[in-house]
């Protein structure tokens, strides 16, 4: 169903370029679109999990000089069924992290320094259950294409900005304050809608992969408290990678508003919650996960690099 849902985004986005191109340049504004939208679009399914790792400076780690972490990445790989991902580290004081990847077999996991530094065993291993739900329910893909195309569209504003428009085309204005307003604004409200469907989705399922739900709730809290005070210089000279990671890293994003790349941190923690309530009230391996006691908050967390 995803691979559904992932093309009919990527045809509503192309045709979104497609029509700002020609209400910019007429048809041949439109066709240079169209040959730029698939570009992107090939050149996105294969290379933008490396430009996303690139982005936030993530570097790749194995049980040799991340023991713990990548333990704990692949007993929940083992958990959930999926192949083993790469796992990187990010040298970030934010506690955040977030999955990239074309598909379960390319797939990557990233949390920052901060995360690992800040959380115990059972949150950290709950944040990477989230990331690998992402992986398991295919949303990767479908979140880098549209991080991509949101770009692209929004570079569309500022070439309308510096140029104009077809002179030619007696709908080219439109086509510039279109491209200047209306089509950044669409693109960022599908990328902000695929993403806030989808995180509930991943809370539940990686709550399910790590054994109880109120590791991933605390964790939630401490990030979203974390996010709201260190601020990720890499994230905010990408924005358009915001709807990536578990908690929006850019600050001032706290509401469950229109705006918002997130669901509220609040309404997540009680989604959990209820799960927990329906989950009898502990998990269930009766409380206990691979990781010890759920209740063990001082749980060792190291060595993480």
């Amino acid at each position: 169903m995803n691979y559904v849902r992932t093309a009919m985004l990527i045809a509503f986005m192309t045709a979104l370029f497609m029509g700002v191109g020609l209400l910019i340049g007429g048809s041949n504004g439109m066709l240079i679109a169209l040959f730029i939208a698939i570009g992107m679009n090939v050149f996105a399914y294969w290379n933008s999990d490396k430009m996303v790792l690139r982005m936030h400076r993530a570097k790749e780690v194995d049980q040799r000089n991340a023991p713990e972490y990548y333990r704990i990445v692949e007993q929940l790989a083992r958990n959930a069924d999926l192949p083993m991902p790469k796992v990187y580290i990010i040298d970030n004081p934010q506690p955040n992290a977030f999955a990239t990847g074309r598909n379960p077999e390319n797939a990557a996991v990233a949390a920052t320094t901060g995360l690992l530094n800040s959380l115990t065993r059972e949150e950290v291993a709950a944040v990477m259950a989230h990331e690998l739900a992402h992986v398991q329910n295919r949303d990767t893909l479908i979140m880098t294409i549209t991080a991509t195309l949101a770009g692209a569209i929004s570079m569309l504003g500022n070439f309308a900005f510096f140029f104009g428009g077809n002179r030619n085309n007696p709908l080219g204005i439109i086509g510039v304050l279109a491209a200047m307003i209306v089509a950044p604004f669409a693109a960022m409200m599908v990328q902000m809608a695929i993403s806030r469907t989808r995180e509930y989705a991943a809370d539940r399922r990686g709550a399910e992969i790590c054994g109880n739900p109120m590791w991933l709730a605390s964790a939630l809290q401490k990030i979203a408290g974390g996010a709201r005070r260190v601020v990720n210089e890499d994230a905010e000279r990408n924005p358009a990678t915001a709807h990536m990671f578990i908690i929006n890293p850019l600050n001032g994003q706290r509401m469950d508003g229109l705006f918002s790349t997130h669901p509220s941190t609040e309404n997540r923690i009680a989604a959990l919650t209820e799960l927990h309530r329906e989950m009898g009230g502990a998990s269930p391996q009766g409380g206990n996960g691979p990781w010890g006691r759920a209740g063990d908050t001082d749980a060792p967390r190291g060595p993480w690099s």
